[in-house]
């Protein structure tokens, strides 16, 4: 058994059985890299290189959450919720159609701000900690099941950059894509690389179809819990897990127009760095730039006061902490399984088994990317690994180019969707999980993997016999 496999479901098992995802990372790469003839040391020393890698996500992200933090501080997310909360209770009956018109209002507006991030607004997970707690109130009148958020929230993150080449899909289509494919040795010099990965997108657009319209459509209850200064305010109710936004004391600050202005400023401060950032194509990191600077923003402004700063900033960087840990934790993963040297051979085992059967070499070769990607749990990593081991295997079966870069392209977005350490799937987490009733296993890595996964895989095998 090949030692990439065994480390990857041992991984996803783990977390299954509910054993935290960091723990079941590090078990998996243990167990991967001894199986893999690394032995002990040789394992320890591949995954504690592999996380310094991570080091820089994980501060980025809790810069992020104490940013968010200091949004809700400001009661602009409570004011926003209060909004939505009055406009449906002026609604004539749960099954009104005005509650129906912002149920559906708001799961297009989480998609369209989830597509934004990755190209017009380029902050990838940043806007989730900002929209999503202080609107988990409003899901909670509207009776919104939480994985159809999630669901949309995922595939909002990735079917973006997997079909449309700017922003954040600039890097993953036209840089990692067709740049590795080249450096293969393959001329991509005529790939419209968004006619390749039209087919794989029209699955993942099915597949949010199925959990929005089918599978979550029947309402779920939760309780009304405050949370992060704002769903506290507009629910009215006082429970466990509320309260992190609004200081040592527990209580919310009031609303006031400075404060609400200040957090405007600094939201655009916060963005408009990045996006400056990404369009010089500085190599420092732009979203840690843009919370710093948000952060300061606050601080100078006195909208969070010196006093407060400590306890508003630590409670948001623990929001965030957990994400921090899994990437970290998934950086050493990946480069035990990349030192592991089983990659490769992995692959070519695959492939003999159905020596020129195309069909079957392609289900193979998409299949293994799926079980790569949801071990290291990044497309963007997972494509330099696979490229130059595919390219090769596609001429050789006669696979054309745009068939060979929608195989590769899409052998790298499977498993995106439905990894425990992917930050599509940790992103929505912490922001529907801020009052403690999502789950991220059962509540966001299993509804997307199910919905996003299996009808990419599908659309992703077709493409590669009909291109």
């Amino acid at each position: 058994m090949n030692a990439v496999v065994v480390a990857v479901c041992l991984m996803l098992l783990l977390a299954v059985l509910r054993v935290h995802v960091v723990l079941a990372l590090f078990i998996g790469a243990l167990v991967g890299g001894v199986l893999s003839g690394m032995g002990l040391e040789g394992t320890m020393v591949a995954f504690q290189e592999g996380l310094g890698a991570g080091a820089k996500i994980a501060l980025s992200y809790a810069l992020l959450g104490a940013f968010a933090m200091a949004v809700a501080h400001s009661g602009l997310p409570r004011l926003l919720a209060d909004w939505m909360l009055g406009h449906l209770r002026s609604s004539d009956g749960a099954g009104s159609r005005k509650r129906t018109f912002t149920r559906w209002a708001m799961l297009a507006g989480i998609c369209a701000m989830a597509v934004m991030s990755q190209n017009l607004i380029p902050v990838h997970i940043a806007f989730i900690p900002l929209l999503i707690p202080p609107l988990l109130v409003v899901m909670n009148n509207l009776r919104l099941d939480r994985r159809a958020v999630a669901c949309v929230l995922t595939f909002g993150l990735v079917t973006t950059y997997m079909f449309l080449p700017i922003g954040f899909g600039k890097i993953f289509l036209t840089d990692i894509l067709l740049g590795n494919i080249a450096k293969a040795g393959m001329d991509v010099s005529g790939i419209n690389v968004m006619s390749a990965m039209a087919i794989p997108a029209a699955g993942m657009v099915v597949g949010l179809l199925l959990a929005v319209f089918v599978t979550y459509r029947k309402p779920r209850e939760y309780r009304d819990v405050a949370v992060d200064g704002g769903g506290a305010g507009a629910s009215g109710a006082a429970g466990a897990g509320g309260g992190s936004g609004a200081g040592a004391n527990g209580t919310a600050p009031a609303i006031s127009r400075y404060r609400i202005v200040v957090s405007l400023v600094a939201i655009l401060v916060c963005f408009g760095i990045q996006l400056a950032l990404n369009a010089v194509g500085s190599d420092a990191d732009a979203l840690l730039v843009g919370a710093l600077v948000g952060l300061c923003v606050f601080i100078f402004s006195r909208a969070v006061k010196l006093h407060e700063a400590d306890d508003v900033f630590t409670d948001g960087m623990k929001m965030m902490a957990l994400i921090g840990f899994i990437m970290i934790s998934a950086q050493g993963f990946a480069n035990v399984m990349s030192e592991s040297g089983q990659i490769e051979p992995l692959v070519h085992a695959t492939a003999a088994m159905f020596g020129s059967n195309k069909a079957m070499a392609s289900l193979a070769m998409l299949l293994v990317g799926l079980l790569v990607t949801m071990g290291i749990g990044s497309s963007f990593s997972t494509l330099p690994i696979i490229a130059a081991i595919y390219v090769p295997l596609c001429a050789t079966l006669g696979f054309s180019p745009l068939a060979t870069v929608s195989i590769i392209g899409t052998a790298g977005a499977l498993g995106d969707a439905g990894s425990p350490a992917s930050d599509s799937t940790l992103g929505p987490t912490a922001g529907l999980n801020a009052d403690g009733q999502h789950d991220h296993i059962r509540d966001s890595v299993i509804p997307t993997f199910i919905h996003f996964n299996i009808p990419l895989l599908i659309a992703g095998w077709i493409a590669s016999l009909v291109l």
